[in-house]
């Protein structure tokens, strides 16, 4: 049977932390907006752009809450399967590119320790190109009963801030909230080696839902 990974009702959804330092300010402007079009035509019209962007931002950092799937490696992410290609080590990257319309928030493949979390500076070229893998990225490395399991978080044009949500040392539970890329961007899955992909290119995934290994 699948299980839950919090106890908040199936279908809640709540806003992801870290969206703070974009969301605060278009709401306040927003409201302040709205509240001043009673009296001025010229606020009025400030205010539908500007409320808008608030619910767009309210959108783009929604959190829903999961029933989480079962299986060895489960989606991180949110996106579309954009490449699934093997590595010279024997291991297999299956590639996800998440729109900015996609949720953002991450969630673990596996459950286990948190043995790394490195972030690497980079550039922002868009996730979608090969050129990508130099963007700015947190590198992740997980201890589960598969051995050791490596997933990047790559910022892409627009997500220019990715926000860990866990340290190194920490338990995580298989589908767990572990991180944020704020917008689109790409997080990669380094399957272990003798573990056969799933999905397809061009296949949606959900964080939490989408089974990435065969038996």
């Amino acid at each position: 049977m699948p299980h839950s990974q919090s106890s908040a009702p199936r279908g809640s959804v709540r806003l992801a932390r870290g969206a703070s330092p974009w969301l605060l300010p278009t709401v306040a402007t927003a409201a302040v907006s709205l509240a001043r079009s009673r009296r001025s035509g010229r606020w009025a019209a400030v205010a539908v752009p500007t409320t808008a962007l608030a619910a767009g931002m309210l959108w783009f950092f929604r959190d829903p809450e999961r029933e989480i799937a079962q299986g060895r490696v489960i989606s991180p992410a949110d996106g579309v399967v954009q490449s699934i290609m093997p590595w010279k080590d024997g291991r297999t990257r299956v590639a996800i590119f998440m729109s900015p319309l996609n949720v953002h928030v991450n969630r673990a493949p596996l459950a286990g320790t948190v043995t790394s979390v490195e972030h690497i500076p980079g550039g922002f070229v868009p996730a979608f190109n090969k050129e990508s893998e130099n963007n700015e990225r947190v590198v992740w490395h997980f201890d589960t009963e598969l051995g050791d399991i490596e997933m990047v978080q790559i910022a892409g044009a627009v997500a220019r801030r990715i926000v860990p949500y866990v340290p190194q040392g920490t338990k995580v539970e298989q589908g767990e909230r572990i991180g944020l890329i704020r917008f689109g961007s790409r997080v990669d899955v380094y399957l272990p080696e003798g573990v056969e992909a799933a999905v397809e290119v061009g296949q949606a995934t959900t964080a939490g839902v989408t089974r990435l290994d065969r038996d």
